[in-house]
């Protein structure tokens, strides 16, 4: 699994309050005062609080999503630029005082992803790919696409036994350990959820892993839900998470600007010494990918979970 890393430019947005004109009222005089506020203000409160409720529209929220999403966006992105634009355009329109501001960040995509299952079983390479799907005319924008891949995970090459660790959490490791079972030195595949993606390799790098795979277990994501999409909303055999697993314990933000925003004359660290990035290098993959590795793994069977 190998990642190149290159800078970006992300678009923000900041604005001020919008003033509101008075409003007249049909707020029953005699209703209770809001905890806090005097009979007058409960009236005054009520009457914004009404006004406001009047001014989402349906239409308006469908017909933005629709616009936002027509594309992929993310950071750094030439629709990323264009969704910037565009929703400071709407603020404008609105009578907010708005601008972008640029910053210059550390933003990852794999140049090279591979998960192979060499031995223990029949010779499996990992399809590492969501199929087009023909209801959705989105999902052939392949050209735009992320690929399948967790953000900032560092680059590694790496074989070793595979060790399926649940949700990869404290207490399955200590299930691990009762039963005598070490991942140090292994590849630990873990299920999403129960936690934060990036808790996984976190927890995983300090019982001595060296890589880690995460997959959507059709149990927590996909049929055993319900229909899986396009028919129904859960993850199809194919689908993959796609997400970040910065070390958040660490700080969030960017890597090589640590506790500063990344302007381009801030002063940065060394992709070398960048502290949130994991220690283990990290693949998401589908659950029709993670099948065959499942199988392969022998030994004592995993308690129900």
């Amino acid at each position: 699994m190998k990642n190149s890393y290159s800078r970006l430019l992300l678009g923000g947005i900041v604005c001020t309050a919008i003033s509101l004109a008075p409003i007249e009222s049909h707020v029953v005089a005699d209703e209770a005062p809001l905890y806090g506020y005097s009979a007058e203000s409960s009236r005054v409160e009520r009457q914004w609080e009404e006004k406001l409720r009047a001014i989402p529209s349906p239409e308006n929220l469908r017909a933005y999503m629709q616009r936002l999403t027509a594309r992929p966006h993310n950071v750094g992105s030439v629709y990323d630029k264009d969704n910037a634009e565009w929703i400071a355009a709407k603020f404008k329109e609105f009578g907010l005082d708005t601008h972008i501001e640029t910053f210059t960040v550390l933003y990852p995509t794999p140049k090279e992803r591979l998960v192979e299952l060499v031995d223990g079983g029949p010779r499996f390479t990992a399809k590492l790919q969501e199929p087009v799907v023909p209801e959705d005319p989105t999902s052939n924008q392949t050209a735009e696409q992320l690929p399948t891949y967790n953000a900032y995970s560092i680059d590694g090459d790496v074989t070793a036994p595979l060790v399926y660790v649940n949700y990869g959490l404290p207490e399955d490791y200590e299930i691990l350990e009762r039963r005598g079972i070490s991942v140090k030195g292994a590849i630990i595949i873990a299920r999403y959820g129960h936690s934060w993606r990036g808790i996984k390799p976190q927890v995983g790098a300090e019982h001595g892993a060296i890589g880690c795979i995460i997959y959507s277990d059709p149990r927590d994501d996909g049929y055993a839900g319900g229909e899986v999409f396009p028919k129904g909303p859960y993850r199809p055999r194919d689908g993959v998470q796609r997400g970040s697993v910065q070390d958040s314990s660490v700080f969030m933000g960017d890597p090589l600007t640590p506790g500063i925003g990344a302007t381009a004359d801030a002063k940065r660290v060394d992709l070398k010494d960048a502290q949130s990035l994991t220690k283990i290098p990290v693949l998401p993959i589908s659950y029709a990918d993670a099948q065959p590795l499942l199988q392969a793994i022998t030994g004592q069977i995993a308690p129900r979970a």
